[in-house]
């Protein structure tokens, strides 16, 4: 009932706000688009369609402001006004009253404000979908005053969330059931891991461990900034971490009065996701530019600022391998073993016809080699290799989605700073050197010293483990043996089993019959 409920609110919201008519207007069939202005009478949409659609995801919720905030990203698919409208949710989502922080952050520490920070601004410098921020100073165990940002989880997050969840993984049941393609779309699994990450995201210690664990991989990059985490003032619901200064990415005009090489920006950018991808398998996953700052400071100028890590993605070193040869081969256009490698890793049958899937991959992506990033789309490179994937039966995989999401921020981000970008130039040499420390003498030093613990106590072993190995082969020809003679005896006694029942069978035939006889229902 929970769901049909949440159902009627959202269809209501979307017809409060007019979002059927902004729906059925971009359809390209005439009679679609009067249909839309037909709707749209009797109804007041005096807003800008922006607005509309903005106010209309912030009625809805997290999970659809998040939508919002990944669309915003997109200015190749979206109408400018649009897209200036949804990037507004990146961090100007309406905050919850400050009396309501203030009465969290009491709870969660049991001490009055007042004992936990030497000052405190009541007004919140961002606000988002999930929670918002206010900056404080407190003073740290060495006695020094420091600035900080104070993230309080917004009130009632985990019931609306769980409604919504509820909904989804009602509609990928259905999906799954009654489309052709349900099975090899898994919409269940898909739907599991979009649950696992945002109950991860309302975990606010999960947050800062996983910022603490991206601090540490970009340490020595010299690329990115990640802010400290306070581990004596974190708790589920709050989090309190470095205070960071820098410039928004998305104000771009600003960035280039200050100096900032915007193009450098843009490829370091591409640097920071790579190596975050491939060398570490932990990568930010939420990298819309209302989480993205860019420093000023002397000491840091030109660095990124990543901020909010509520969703993380991890990759396995089978992941990032398969990833990275994919990637590697299609840099260098051998689509030959990229269908290889879709063989090879049992993303598609066994019997799929190499020649026939290397032909499908090279018409989706050989249009779109040695162009600008401003003249291609990887939303449409996606959109084409899912057209493929459904004609060879190729199987989605679940923990690749946060990297195709993370993808196209990454895309629409580069639009912004530098249109002009060979994201594929950019990549190829990064990829190309991983690759070449993954299978070369390098990869088998770094394993022979990770193993190295592993050996020193298995050497001292191997006499014992060796005799022990000898007396189990001497005795192995015995234990055979045994074994033929259990499988003979099994043998000879299914045979007695059905000399007896075919006996059992005789008998109660014969007794059968004479009964008949005695009784004068049977005649000889």
């Amino acid at each position: 009932m929970k769901k049909l409920f949440r159902a009627c609110f959202i269809a209501w919201t979307a017809l409060r706000y007019g979002l059927d008519e902004m729906a059925l207007s971009c359809l390209p069939r005439p009679w679609l688009r009067a249909l839309g202005r037909l709707t749209r009478r009797g109804r007041r949409l005096t807003a800008p369609r922006g607005q509309r659609l903005r106010m209309a995801l912030e009625r809805l919720g997290p999970i659809f402001v998040k939508f919002g905030q990944v669309l915003s990203t997109r200015r190749d698919l979206l109408p400018p006004d649009v897209a200036d409208e949804l990037a507004l949710l990146q961090d100007r989502v309406p905050p919850f009253a400050t009396s309501e922080a203030i009465a969290i952050i009491e709870k969660a520490f049991g001490r009055p404000l007042g004992a936990i920070f030497t000052s405190f601004e009541r007004e919140p410098v961002a606000s988002a979908s999930i929670a918002q921020v206010h900056f404080a100073t407190l003073t740290d165990r060495e006695g020094k005053a420091r600035d900080v940002a104070v993230k309080v989880l917004r009130p009632g997050m985990l019931k609306v969330i769980d409604q919504d969840l509820a909904l989804i993984h009602m509609l990928a049941g259905w999906v799954e059931r009654l489309f052709a393609d349900g099975k090899r779309l898994r919409p269940r699994e898909v739907a599991e891991e979009f649950d696992k990450y945002l109950h991860d995201e309302l975990d606010l210690t999960r947050e800062a461990a996983s910022a603490a664990q991206l601090r540490r991989n970009m340490a020595g990059l010299n690329l990115v900034l990640v802010p400290e985490m306070f581990w004596d003032y974190i708790r589920d619901n709050v989090l309190v971490m470095e205070r960071m200064s820098g410039i928004p990415i998305s104000q771009t005009q600003r960035l280039r009065e200050a100096g900032v090489d915007i193009h450098q920006l843009a490829r370091d950018g591409v640097t920071i996701f790579f190596t975050q991808v491939f060398r570490d398998g932990f990568f930010h996953a939420d990298m819309h530019p209302g989480n993205i700052m860019v420093s000023v400071a002397p000491g840091t100028f030109g660095r990124y600022i990543s901020l909010d890590f509520g969703i993380v993605g991890t990759l396995t070193e089978y992941d990032k391998e398969y990833l990275a040869q994919n990637f590697t081969a299609f840099f260098r256009r051998d689509y030959k073993r990229v269908a290889e490698l879709h063989v090879e890793s049992g993303w598609v049958p066994a019997d799929t016809r190499i020649d026939e899937l290397e032909a499908a991959i090279r018409s989706v992506c050989e249009p779109y080699f040695d162009r600008p990033l401003k003249e291609i789309s990887l939303g449409m490179v996606l959109m084409r290799l899912f057209q493929t994937s459904r004609r060879f039966n190729v199987v989605i995989q679940p923990q690749l989605v946060l990297l195709q999401k993370t993808l196209l921020n990454i895309e629409g981000l580069g639009r912004q700073l530098d249109p002009d970008l060979d994201l594929w130039s950019t990549a190829k040499p990064f990829l190309e050197r991983w690759m070449n420390e993954q299978i070369g003498p390098r990869r088998l030093l770094r394993e022979l010293k990770a193993q190295a613990p592993y050996y020193a106590k298995l050497l001292p072993e191997l006499p014992r483990l060796l005799h022990a190995h000898l007396q189990h082969s001497a005795g192995l020809p015995q234990l055979q043996q045994q074994v033929r003679d259990l499988a003979q005896a099994q043998r000879k006694g299914r045979r007695l089993a059905a000399l007896a029942w075919c006996a059992a069978g005789f008998a109660l035939g014969l007794l059968a019959m004479l009964a008949a006889q005695r009784a004068g229902w049977w005649h000889a």
